[in-house]
């Protein structure tokens, strides 16, 4: 059953069905909507569990958010939508930017279960050329306005920034550019010694956008965790390997 829902000013799209007592929410990375976790819903389903596929604000079928957002103001809006439809005790699974919201929701909400898929949520180790860069880029931002004026330096710094930045940066409007150079600087590991639920990490081991180190990193900090790594896999490990993902999701969620 499709739904729109209002929710903090945002009007939200969602995608739940079925009536079991158990339900899976299932929440899509950066760039993607709720089509992208297709084949896990379709597993989720076929495992006889309830399923509720969101687009996050500023993704799919949602609105963006007016203001500029960061994990936690997603979090609060998936807390007020499991809410609304009385879940009180949900399997969280969250692709790459989801399992942040994932984590973080896991770390202060009853959880049944947590499912981390190429998950973000430990913030990158930076080199001192990347910091050289950073510093860099932020000086010639107060000499272009000094030099050009306020509103002229920043069109000339947001077309700098849409050359410098990823794909997922150049193919954002502005206001979620911003939401994305908020919540890539993150750091969820003080929250993860907090989740108390079981949890399962999927993960390619080729993973260059959150790397096998972060689920690594995850497992030690997870007090109740396990790792599921694919060789020849990569940040989308689940349509790289759907088989053995399959395998893997249905013994976690049937395992009661």
């Amino acid at each position: 059953m499709e739904k729109f829902v209002e929710i903090k000013g945002v009007k939200v799209h969602y995608e739940i069905s079925g009536n079991a007592d158990d339900t899976v929410v299932l929440m899509h990375g950066w760039g993607c909507n709720l089509t992208t976790l297709a084949s896990l819903t379709a597993v989720a389903q076929k495992a006889g569990k309830t399923t509720l596929s969101i687009d996050f604000p500023g993704f799919g079928q949602s609105e963006e958010p007016e203001a500029v957002w960061g994990v936690e103001e997603y979090t609060a809006l998936m807390e007020e939508l499991l809410q609304r439809e009385n879940i009180t005790n949900p399997i969280l699974l969250g692709h790459s930017f989801g399992g942040r919201v994932g984590i973080l929701y896991a770390s202060r909400n009853r959880v049944k279960k947590l499912i981390l898929v190429d998950a973000a949520g430990v913030k990158p180790k930076r080199s001192m050329k990347y910091y050289l860069k950073v510093y860099s880029f932020k000086a010639s931002k107060m000499i272009m306005k000094l030099v050009y004026g306020k509103e002229k330096a920043a069109e000339r710094i947001e077309r700098q920034r849409a050359k410098r930045g990823s794909s997922d940066y150049q193919n954002a409007s502005p206001k979620m550019r911003s939401i994305l150079s908020k919540v890539v600087n993150e750091d969820l590991q003080h929250v993860m010694p907090s989740i108390k639920a079981p949890t399962l990490l999927i993960w390619g081991e080729n993973d260059t956008a959150t790397p096998l180190s972060d689920a690594k990193t995850m497992a030690r900090l997870i007090p109740d965790c396990g790792l599921v790594s694919f060789p020849n896999c990569g940040h989308y490990s689940f349509l790289d390997n759907p088989r053995q993902t399959a395998a893997v999701l249905t013994s976690f969620l049937t395992n009661d």
